[in-house]
Formats: C-alpha cells, sequence, structure tokens
C-alpha cells in the first residue's frame, strides 16, 4: 500500500526590502540580471519581475537592455583617461618649457640665437672640394 504524501512546496517567499536590494544593485548598474541571479539564485524572470514592479524607471512593457559595461562603469574609465592624459599634457608641457628655456641659456652663452630666425639668411653650406 503506497502512503499518501502531500507534495512539497519548493516555492521560497522573499521580503520585499531583499526584492528592492536586488533591484537597487541593478539600478546602480554593478551587476546585470544574469548576474544577480547567480549570485541569489534566484530565477533571472523573477528579477525582471522585480524590476517592473519596484523600479522607479523601469515600466513593464519596455524592454530593458543591458550594456556589457554599465554606463556608470564607462563613465568611471572615461574620467581615469581623461586624467591620465591631462597629467601626459602637462608633463610635455613642462618639458617643452625646459628645453625652451635650455635653449636660451645656451643662447646667451654662445651670444647667438639658436632659435631659427625667419630672417636669417640661408646658408650655402660647405664649398665643394677639388678632386686630385
Amino acid at each position: 500500500m503506497k502512503a499518501n504524501l502531500k507534495s512539497i512546496n519548493k516555492t521560497r517567499q522573499f521580503s520585499v526590502e531583499f526584492k528592492k536590494s536586488i533591484v537597487a544593485e541593478f539600478e546602480k548598474g554593478n551587476f546585470s540580471v544574469l548576474q544577480l541571479s547567480r549570485l541569489h539564485s534566484v530565477h533571472f524572470q523573477t528579477i525582471y519581475n522585480w524590476i517592473y514592479k519596484f523600479s522607479t524607471f523601469n515600466e513593464k512593457g519596455y524592454r530593458i537592455i543591458e550594456m556589457e559595461d554599465s554606463t556608470s562603469k564607462k563613465l568611471k574609465d572615461q574620467e581615469s583617461r581623461i586624467k591620465e592624459l591631462e597629467r601626459a599634457v602637462g608633463q610635455k608641457q613642462l618639458k617643452i618649457e625646459y628645453l625652451e628655456k635650455l635653449i636660451e641659456v645656451a643662447g646667451e652663452d654662445l651670444g647667438m640665437d639658436l632659435k631659427k630666425n625667419s630672417g636669417t639668411e640661408r646658408s650655402n653650406g660647405t664649398p665643394k672640394t677639388r678632386q686630385k
């Protein structure tokens, strides 16, 4: 004789705070839906439903498109790249000023203008030597 076993309810109940925290993590751009799904062991469609329910700017009926890199991450990368480039430009500017000062000091020591002047005559070069 078989025993009548009642089927066990396998659905999990999540608190509203937990759902909102998952939605907040997604909206910050730190994680994609699939990453959140794997991280918290929740089906991705369930997370989409929470996004549609609790999100401040995502609504049901609109497709959510996730970029490979989040916009906030891209913005941070671009800001760091700008800082790098500004630092490189500053170093180059210092080098240019140093070299110009070096040319000026060397010109004063030699008593001549080392900077190319458009008013100076063109040199004829070295004279040709006769062959014997």
